[in-house]
This record gives structure tokens, C-alpha cells and sequence, in this order.
């Protein structure tokens, strides 16, 4: 992510429709041009990622935000799956999750997230949360060109 000017790419992997529409309004109120792509559970969110089926031309996320807790298959598991994949390894995974258990947040570090944020409940909150992730990993971070 080096020029600023790029329409940064976003997976969000999040089964709650309010959560997904709270997203899609903080990252429109953003600084940054992007594409929000939203898959519901985490089967799709690997088929997204691997461009399986019909994910066959989506384009490669800059960064995914992954909810921990999803029907068929959830983020824990595709957090390994992704980590564990040279292809996909080095995409940067933000869990945003509900759960404020230690074990979730001492097991999704294990699992090689690169963070973990607990959803706030108020609108406000959420909106600051995505606004610091998006000028945190887009305007902050130095990540490599793939």
C-alpha cells in the first residue's frame, strides 16, 4: 500500500447484518477510497480468498476483518487455514469480534492475527474503531507489495 491514491480492497467476513451495514458506513465516512466486499461465513470467506467458484475474478484483500463467531466455519479456523497458506499468509487479519474472552483474543494471536478488536456496541464507537483501522493499516502501516 504504497500510493495513497489506490482503492484499498477489504473482505469483511461477518454474518450480522447490522454489523455489516455499522462497516459499511465508518469505512464510507473514511478519508480512503475502498471496495468493501462482505461475505457471511467462513467457507466463503476462504472461497473468496482462494478465488474459488464464483469469487473466480474478485480481487485480492488489502486487509481482512474477520468476525470470530460465523455459521459453517468459523474465524479461528479460517484464521489457521489463511495463515497456514503461502499464498495468502501475508494478508493482514484484524478480528473484530464481539468476544472479549482471553481465550479467543490468546488464541487468535496464536493464530498469527496481526490484531484484535472488540466491536463496540454504540454507533460512535464503532464508526472510531473502523476510522483508526482504516489510518492505522493505510496511512500508518508499511506493508509489502504483492
Amino acid at each position: 500500500m504504497s500510493a495513497p491514491d489506490k482503492t484499498v480492497e477489504i473482505l469483511l467476513a461477518e454474518d450480522n447484518p447490522g454489523d455489516v451495514m455499522l462497516t459499511k458506513k465508518a469505512l464510507e465516512q473514511g478519508k480512503l477510497a475502498n471496495n468493501l466486499h462482505v461475505v457471511t461465513d467462513g467457507i466463503e470467506a476462504l472461497d473468496f480468498l482462494r478465488q474459488n467458484g464464483e469469487y473466480d475474478d474478485t480481487p485480492r484483500p488489502d486487509l481482512i476483518l474477520l468476525d470470530l463467531n460465523m455459521p459453517r466455519k468459523d474465524g479461528q479456523d479460517v484464521l489457521k487455514e489463511l495463515k497456514t497458506d503461502d499464498d495468502l499468509c501475508r494478508i493482514p487479519v484484524v478480528v473484530l469480534t464481539s468476544s472479549e474472552s482471553e481465550e479467543d483474543i490468546a488464541k487468535s494471536y496464536e493464530l498469527n492475527a496481526n490484531a484484535y478488536l472488540t466491536k463496540p456496541v454504540d454507533f460512535d464507537g464503532f464508526i472510531e474503531i473502523v476510522n483508526r483501522l482504516e489510518n492505522f493499516w493505510f496511512k500508518v502501516v508499511k506493508l509489502p507489495e504483492e
